[in-house]
């Protein structure tokens, strides 16, 4: 459940309360995955958050639109996709063969559990949610506020974007052409068909005709109301094998790029922790030898010493008086530990991820040159290519630099055992027992990384740091592996580590680029997957429009409006079961609202069904009409608050009752309805967008006889929104007073339990 204040509460049926989280952002829409192991949350700044349901631990976080997210609707393929499902044969994840499990985003240092997003070291949550999604082929539908609709696979990976203000209309009438647009559209509702191939919207917006050959608008017939859209996104079930195999290593390689970005994040952390107590402790050496009139800098100072000449009166202060043997000491220990930490985190998180990920890379590029499976979806091999290449140099970089650490952080240990030995020296100490230190290091440490730090250089990502010197001789090599097959980019050597993770990421992750294009500096990279996105997104085509029912003059005052409607698919067994040619169940939509008493004169308390509105579009193709409706007036003294589409052809309204008297506020009821039983009629198609098609009805409307009908009492006044689980065979409603209520539908007696 959603409070006013937009907490989420997850509650077992029993009421046991398993968590609380505040989002901080207002939280418009809320949607289950099919598995039921994950909660989609969409925001009002666009955002779309996944969150582990048995702890509420934020799985995921996609902002893939711009303005407040309406409605949510995830479904998933009812196929497993096995040998036997079809031609192709199941496409077999081979990493797994020749690396270990991937491994997890490192912890921040400092921070004990639940201070960080991080998951934690012993907790599998996040992996075996990301596994068990990749078991079945599923896609999360999400509408906003401005008319966007955005299709990700798994929650987590975009594959495809429509706007329904540029979408072109056509009638479904033949003989007369004509094609009509929303003006000021908004999104009420979206449903995907259990087979992945129509999405029926619900929209309200002004209804215009468009001039096929100028795209001139006419303004003179608008209709400003409620319409159906039929969207035909048969792209998702035609090649669901596929998009399935490129999601997969997507989201994993996705998966794997954000160990990396926490990884050097962690280790720039640490390092630029360690060198601060570094040029902390020795910066008053500068200080010191100012104060004593010498002109010289502290590298010429401690070479001198290095060098036997005599020991001037400032290094003598500083390393007996201010520095000291325990000060060495702890910043010799300080420094040490951050080396080995970076070390730790390169070998257990960046190196295998990189690894994993060059990998992943390859069979993607692999997949690409299957030109007849993957052209189609626009997996574009030249793109991959780079996109591997890159992948390829931040391999090179993780071993250069893993080189760079391991050199500075001996030297460091070299020139810090020298000094113990200059300060027992100077305190005319034994030092027989300390570590034995070399003289040449010494040298080259005080010239090249006293006052320089080539491991911070390469964990920054800042363009004023410059390029990473390489010698002529270096590059030459690298120039003439070129000719072997080696890296085309010659100059990737003079990049920093971050530098190229930044580069790669841009080059991959372009979906989040294509979102964001208007606002990012890098919008002019071809990344390797805006291409699949962009193809996928120009072949989700509407096919059929649906006035309902107009509204109000005002376009703005729809926004405010609930209107209760549902949206659902059944199994039709008036048809072939499944067809052999597309191994495909043949589904008829249902679609349900109440239609408000002001959009006809005629037409009071009226709830409205429709099916078949996307049955059988090649009917429609061939002229023929399967679309059929059906008005059930509701009797005047119950008000419907909500409906909701069930199992097995089922429609719940959930109702309530007029007050008997001034003090009382009346009680609720919920009635299920088997649609397939009701008096449908046939609804004529016309090319002509401004008659209202539930007109016909009025003449063969149903009443509806609530004493008659499955009906259970209830003892408040209700709210919307209805919550039915088909699955579960419940329903969750909402009384007036602040009170939940979870019925079962499948008994016949009032078992309820409620909580305040």
């Amino acid at each position: 459940m959603v409070t006013e204040d937009s907490k989420i509460l997850l509650h077992r049926f029993n009421w046991q309360r398993l968590w609380t989280i505040a989002q901080g952002r207002c939280i418009t829409s809320l949607c289950w995955r099919p598995d039921g192991k994950a909660i989609a949350v969409g925001l009002e700044d666009g955002t779309v958050s996944l969150h582990d349901v048995e702890n509420g631990k934020l799985l995921r976080s996609l902002k893939s639109h711009c303005a407040a997210i309406v409605c949510l609707n995830w479904e998933e393929d009812s196929h497993l996709i096995t040998n036997d499902s079809g031609p192709v044969a199941k496409y077999e994840d081979r990493t797994p063969r020749f690396f270990p499990p991937a491994p997890r985003v490192p912890r921040m240092p400092g921070l004990v559990s639940g201070d960080s997003g991080f998951m934690e070291d012993g907790e599998d949550s996040f992996q075996e949610l990301s596994n068990s999604s990749h078991r079945r082929f599923n896609i999360l539908c999400s509408g906003d506020q401005d008319g966007n609709i955005c299709f990700t696979i798994f929650g987590i990976f975009p594959i495809g974007k429509v706007n329904i203000h540029s979408l072109a209309f056509p009638t479904s009438c033949t003989g007369v052409e004509a094609t009509y647009q929303l003006l000021n559209a908004s999104i009420h509702k979206v449903s995907l068909s259990k087979d992945l191939c129509r999405l029926v919207v619900m929209c309200s917006g002004v209804l215009v005709e468009v001039d096929n050959d100028s795209r001139r608008i006419h303004k003179d017939g608008e209709v400003h109301g409620l319409h159906c859209l039929a969207l035909n996104t048969a792209i998702f079930w035609n090649r669901k094998n596929e998009l399935h195999q490129v999601a997969q290593q997507a989201s994993n390689i996705e998966d794997l790029t954000e160990v990396v970005r926490t990884s050097i994040s962690v280790m720039r952390k640490q390092w630029s922790d360690a060198m601060h107590t570094f040029r902390e402790k020795f910066n008053s050496l500068s200080s010191l030898i100012i104060d004593h009139g010498f002109d010289s800098t502290p590298q010429e100072e401690f070479l001198s010493l290095l060098g036997g000449a005599r020991t001037s009166s400032a290094v003598h202060q500083f390393l007996v008086n201010s520095l000291g043997e325990v000060g060495v000491k702890r910043v010799s220990k300080v420094l040490s530990g951050a080396g080995k930490e970076l070390q730790r985190i390169v070998l257990d998180h960046l190196q295998p991820a990189t690894e994993v990920i060059a990998f992943r890379m390859g069979e993607l590029r692999g997949l690409s040159r299957w030109r007849a499976r993957y052209y189609g979806i626009g997996l574009d091999e030249s793109l991959l290519n780079n996109a591997t290449e890159k992948a390829g140099m931040l391999l090179v970089q993780v071993e250069r630099f893993m080189r760079i650490l391991s050199s500075v952080v001996q030297q460091f240990s070299n020139f810090f055992n020298w000094l113990l030995k200059c300060i027992k020296l100077l305190m005319s100490e034994p030092s027989d027992q300390l570590l034995p230190y070399n003289s040449e290091l010494v040298v080259i440490f005080l010239k090249f990384l006293y006052d320089q730090d080539p491991v911070k250089q390469l964990l920054e990502i800042s363009e004023t740091d410059g390029d990473v010197e390489v010698d002529l001789e270096t590059l030459e090599r690298i120039r003439e592996l070129v000719q072997f097959g080696g890296f085309a980019d010659s100059e990737y050597l003079k990049r920093t580590l971050a530098k190229e993770f930044q580069q790669m990421e841009l080059r991959w992750l372009g979906i989040k680029v294509f979102y964001s294009s208007f606002h990012c500096p890098h919008q002019c990279f071809k990344e390797a997957l805006q291409m699949p996105f962009t193809t996928i997104s120009g072949k989700i085509l509407c096919e059929d429009l649906l006035p309902l029912f107009p509204l109000s003059s005002l376009p703005e005052a729809s926004l405010s409006i609930r209107i209760p409607a549902s949206v659902s698919y059944f199994e039709d067994f008036s048809k072939t079961s499944l067809s052999h040619q597309t191994c495909q169940h043949q589904f008829i939509d249902y679609i349900s609202f109440k239609v408000p008493d002001e959009s006809f004169t005629d037409i009071e308390n009226c709830i409205c069904i429709v099916r078949g509105f996307m049955h059988d579009l090649e009917c429609l193709k061939k002229g023929y009409n399967s679309l059929e409706a059906m008005l059930l007036c509701v009797p005047s003294d119950y008000q419907c608050v909500d409906l909701s589409l069930y199992k097995d052809t089922q429609i719940v309204l959930l109702l309530n009752q007029a007050p008997t008297t001034s003090e009382s506020t009346g009680d609720g009821c919920m009635m299920i309805l088997q649609a397939s039983d009701l008096p449908f009629v046939s609804i004529s198609r016309s090319a002509h967008t401004d008659v209202w098609r539930l007109k016909e009805l009025k003449d063969s409307a149903a009443h509806l006889h609530v004493e008659d009908e499955k009906a259970r009492a209830i003892p408040h006044s209700v709210i919307a929104p209805l919550a039915v689980s088909a699955s579960r065979g419940v329903a969750c409603v909402f009384a007036a007073r602040k009170r939940a209520l979870v019925y079962i539908l499948d008994e016949d007696e009032d078992e309820a339990s409620d909580a305040e």
